[in-house]
């Protein structure tokens, strides 16, 4: 199983477009073949960062996502109101 969390930081007056975009289309992710399950996370004191929090089946799975044309959409409309780049770690349980 793979872990992906991806912060991304928007500016102040981009974040409510952001939220139309994640709402409208949160359940096709969660959805999407491998997708285990994905959350939205806000930094407590920071109201402009956000961060995705998703488990996948295998790297194989979210690679699938990041290639899809749903993927593309997405980010094409979310990147437009970062205020910074996106960070993103996929991670692994070790034992």
């Amino acid at each position: 199983m793979i872990t992906r969390i991806v912060k991304m930081t928007f500016a102040p007056e981009k974040v409510e477009t952001f939220l139309e975009v994640f709402h409208a289309n949160a359940e096709k992710i969660r959805t999407y073949p491998g997708c285990i399950q994905m959350q939205l996370l806000r930094d407590l004191h920071a109201e402009n960062i956000y961060y995705t929090y998703s488990h996948w089946n295998s790297e194989e799975d979210l690679n699938h996502y990041r290639n899809s044309s749903l993927f593309r959409g997405i980010w094409a409309a979310t990147k437009i109101g970062f205020a910074e780049n996106a960070v993103a770690s996929s991670l692994i349980f070790v034992d």
